[in-house]
């Protein structure tokens, strides 16, 4: 016999397919949506519809936004490109206030354990939009995990002979973590202590 009548079984099984939570959390996130009022719950489903049916990635970057184009590579310098992971990271980069170009999300990593190779992620993207001859930099700010140097040390390969300087992130971020975990000051140490590659 389930200890759950359907409803709140079904709910909790949803809430416990997102990342970090597990059923205890599941299950607390489920009586919270029980205890809401009706508005309250509908408001909030309704952001999750919402935000699903409007939010796409730019068609330039990659990065998430309502229209064709996101309000940063619509309105920023375009002489250097920072080069991340996911849209998550470009968050972490733009708390730190410092950085005024654009980005270019791959959506992933190359990971051949994983059987993620390089034509799996945005590398034939990046190469385009720096072929036009106006990117002078591209900043490497992929995670610094293997993977994550592996993709840095790839795309630097391929820059290079372009004539296009390749940094990376330097200082005070830890080997296997993820932007998204790394204080604001630690992330803009990196930054502008970021070297060639």
């Amino acid at each position: 016999m389930d200890v759950f009548i359907e409803p709140i079984g079904k709910l909790i099984n949803e809430f416990s397919k997102l990342p970090g939570v597990g059923k205890k959390t599941a299950q607390r996130y489920a009586y919270k949506i029980i205890g809401m009022t009706d508005a309250e719950a509908k408001a909030f489903a309704d952001s999750i519809v919402n935000c699903k049916s409007k939010v796409r990635y730019c068609k330039i970057c990659g990065n998430f936004t309502e229209n064709d184009v996101c309000d940063i590579c619509k309105k920023r310098e375009k002489s250097t490109i920072c080069v991340v992971k996911e849209p998550k990271d470009v968050i972490a980069m733009e708390k730190l206030h410092e950085y005024k170009g654009v980005y270019h999300v791959l959506h992933g990593v190359i990971s051949p354990m994983d059987g993620v190779g390089p034509n799996d992620i945005r590398i034939k993207e990046l190469l385009s939009r720096v072929g036009d001859g106006t990117v002078t930099e591209v900043i490497m700010a992929t995670n610094l995990d293997v993977e994550g140097e592996a993709t840095a040390m790839y795309i630097a390969k391929l820059l290079k002979p372009l004539g296009i300087s390749v940094t990376r992130l330097a200082h005070g971020i830890p080997i296997g973590s993820e932007l998204e975990y790394t204080d604001e000051v630690t992330l803009s140490r990196a930054f502008s202590e970021r070297k060639q590659i």
